[in-house]
This record gives structure tokens, C-alpha cells and sequence, in this order.
């Protein structure tokens, strides 16, 4: 008898947290008159967890052995805060869906539903994963900017201006080579 009272709460618990929630028991109805749940956010694309470094693992590369693992390119952009002419980045068309990761460490960076045409000439997303990018005030040039860097690796990524779409407003305005792109289907492409 002691074991049953334990697992009848239960039973009850569970049944009342799923009509509290707006669902119903299963094998049930809703009520009639109950609201619909919520919508739920669409899940990120398969290629941002698989071999996902976890928020907050950083990567330390001596100067030396980054200019080992990129190219001459990516190196001048990602180490050296530089930028790529508007308009030459290989993923600058890209419409595939997937994930855009950090051509430096990997990192999830973007996901594809957020990419947009912003006539920039550089890759433009209105949102970014979350916790996966750092800010920086960059006064280079005369201006005021916000550098946007991989939270990960530390690598330049581009800019932030406050010129984007619905429903953020921003434009993370990104150099095509400080990126990777993983479809759905796994394969990678680099942004150089």
C-alpha cells in the first residue's frame, strides 16, 4: 500500500503538469475552450550539435600554430581583424540550410534560417547563437563599431550595426572567410 500512494502522486502530478501546460493527459482531448500551446521554437539544425564544443570551452592557439592550422587568408582576417572585399566571400550566396561555424575553431556561430540579402556584399545574419559570439567596441578607421568575435576562439568575425530586419533589427555583417558552413547532410564548406 505504501508503494502505491508514492506513484498515484505521481501519476496525478504528471497528468496535471500536461493540462497546466495546455496539453492534454495521453489518449485525451484538450478541453474544450483550451489554449493552444505555445509554438515551439524550431530546433537548430542536426550540423549545430553534432561535435558542438560546449558555451564557454575556449581554444588557445600560440600565434605560430594559428598560422599553421589557417591559411594565409583566413589568417589575416580571423588573427589580424582584417576584411575581405564586399562582394567575393564564397558563402556571401549560399542558401542552404545548415549551420554557420567559426572557420577558425569550429564553433556554431549562425544558423541558416537567419542568414538574409542585406546588398552589403558580405554574408548578413539578424541573430546569432546564443552565447557563441563576444562584442567589442572597435574604433578603427575613425569609426565606432562593434566587433563581433568567436566566444570561442577569439577570432574577428566582422561587425554589428543596428540596420537589419525583423524581428532584431541587426545586421551581423560577417567575413566569409572567418566562416565554415555544415548542411544538414553534414558536409562542410569552407567560407574561403
Amino acid at each position: 500500500m505504501k508503494i502505491w500512494i508514492p506513484i498515484a502522486l505521481l501519476a496525478a502530478c504528471v497528468i496535471g503538469y500536461a493540462v497546466v501546460a495546455g496539453g492534454a493527459p495521453a489518449g485525451e482531448k484538450a478541453p474544450a475552450g483550451a489554449a493552444d500551446p505555445a509554438p515551439a521554437k524550431p530546433a537548430a539544425h542536426p550540423a549545430y550539435h553534432a561535435h558542438s564544443p560546449p558555451i564557454g570551452e575556449k581554444l588557445m592557439l600560440s600565434e605560430d600554430e594559428w598560422k599553421k592550422k589557417l591559411s594565409p587568408h583566413q589568417y589575416r582576417i580571423l588573427r589580424e581583424s582584417g576584411t575581405e572585399f564586399a562582394g567575393t566571400g564564397k558563402l556571401l550566396h549560399n542558401k542552404e540550410d545548415g549551420t554557420y561555424r567559426c572557420g577558425g575553431c569550429g564553433a556554431p556561430l549562425f544558423d541558416s534560417e537567419t542568414k538574409y540579402t542585406s546588398g552589403s556584399g558580405w554574408p548578413s545574419f539578424y541573430a546569432a547563437l546564443e552565447g557563441r559570439i563576444v562584442e567589442k567596441v572597435d574604433t578603427s578607421h575613425g569609426m565606432v563599431r562593434t566587433e563581433l568575435l568567436c566566444a570561442r576562439c577569439g577570432g574577428h568575425l566582422g561587425h554589428k550595426f543596428s540596420d537589419g530586419p525583423k524581428p532584431t533589427g541587426q545586421r551581423y555583417c560577417i567575413n566569409s572567410a572567418s566562416l565554415e558552413f555544415q548542411g544538414e547532410d553534414g558536409r562542410v564548406i569552407s567560407g574561403e
